[in-house]
């Protein structure tokens, strides 16, 4: 069981002053988050793409290379990285690069994204959504599985006989498949035999566990061994040392946020009774102490099959930043061995292996 951090790097107005902090510090930032989990023990650290004015991430490669000369063991992801608009060839240079500094600890986590400001930033029509995506996946594909590439696509210029390099430290790079929950993605990501990252950031974590089920059918139907395929659950969190106070500092930043989300998509109103909702044990916001969240990360490890679990952290622009760290050393130090110890144990009790193989 891997567990870990992701963030969007937000830099959303201070609940508190009212200011916003600029984008070089809240980088800044984000680079010593990595290092402190880095040194704390977790496995993974995320970062991903946005491309407005409340994201500082638009090029998450270049934070993570920044960590990676300062860590030695986590592993370092996009999360995600936009494929559609972005250039694989381009991708896979740049997360190449990053597994040269890391030696090896370089991860890419490839999706549509949410959001659509990058598309016409980079001159690409929405009405090729799920076109781009299919056709630049494959692509990227075929530079990570062969030095030399052959390919002719409808949305980018062909490439004849041309090499991609550096090539990367790991062989092959992992390429990783982020979801909302849309059954198709599931099964492509299946089909192709790539793990699957999945956002769950609301309603009950245990519906996601027939998709979790698809995702393994269909890798197996292709003919992948199931027991060497991850999936990661991105859900939002915060962890201090009581459930109140976890609560108390987590929700001002988190309203902030999905207020404007909200404003923006036509949502209702984030509420405090929406919120303390989600905090429940079958809710999807992991908030509490250590205790709290340890626990619900193990249900969700035995009824939903996650293999690694990546708590975004914060969600907007905390006001104390220490407490954001705090919340990193927390998951480290205590959360991770008391989650570690219970599934070794239950999975030597049990049986259960990832992808359902006993």
């Amino acid at each position: 069981m891997e567990i870990g951090i992701s963030t969007f790097v937000e830099t959303t107005a201070d609940t508190e002053t009212g200011k916003v902090i600029s984008h070089a510090e809240r980088i800044r930032q984000v680079v010593d988050e990595i290092v402190l989990a880095d040194q704390v023990g977790l496995d993974i650290f995320g970062v991903g793409e946005h491309h407005r004015a409340d994201y500082a991430a638009s090029a998450p490669a270049v934070i993570l290379a920044a960590a990676a000369s300062q860590t030695k063991n986590i592993r370092l992801t996009s999360a995600v990285t936009v494929l559609s608009s972005a250039d694989p060839v381009r991708v896979f240079q740049e997360f190449s690069t990053l597994d040269a500094i890391s030696n090896g600890r370089a991860e890419i986590m490839a999706g549509r994204g949410s959001f659509i400001e990058s598309f016409p930033l980079f001159g690409y029509n929405l009405d090729d959504y799920d076109a781009l995506f299919d056709e630049k996946l494959e692509l990227l594909l075929q530079i990570r599985d062969s030095e030399i590439v052959n390919w002719r696509g409808g949305h980018r210029p062909a490439i004849e006989g041309r090499g991609v390099y550096p090539r990367p430290v790991q062989d092959p790079l992992p390429v990783w498949i982020g979801s909302g929950g849309n059954s198709e993605s599931v099964v492509r990501a299946g089909l192709l035999g790539l793990p699957l990252v999945l956002a769950i950031i609301g309603g009950r974590p245990t519906q996601f566990a027939p998709l979790v089920e698809l995702y393994y059918k269909a890798a197996a139907h292709a003919g992948h061994d199931v027991s060497k395929l991850s999936v990661a659950s991105h859900s939002h969190g915060f962890i201090a040392d009581s459930n109140e106070i976890a609560a108390d500092k987590f929700f001002p930043s988190t309203q902030a946020a999905m207020s404007q989300l909200g404003r923006e998509r036509g949502w209702g109103a984030y509420t405090r009774a929406s919120f303390d909702a989600a905090r429940s044990f079958e809710g999807a916001l992991y908030v509490g102490d250590v205790d709290t969240v340890a626990k619900k990360i193990i249900h969700l490890r035995k009824n939903v099959g996650i293999t690694r679990f990546m708590l975004h952290t914060p969600v907007g622009t905390m006001s104390n930043h220490d407490d954001v760290l705090r919340a990193v050393e927390l998951l480290g130090k205590e959360v991770a061995p008391i989650v570690r110890e219970e599934i070794a144990r239950w999975e030597a009790e049990t049986g259960n292996q990832p992808g359902g193989q006993a």
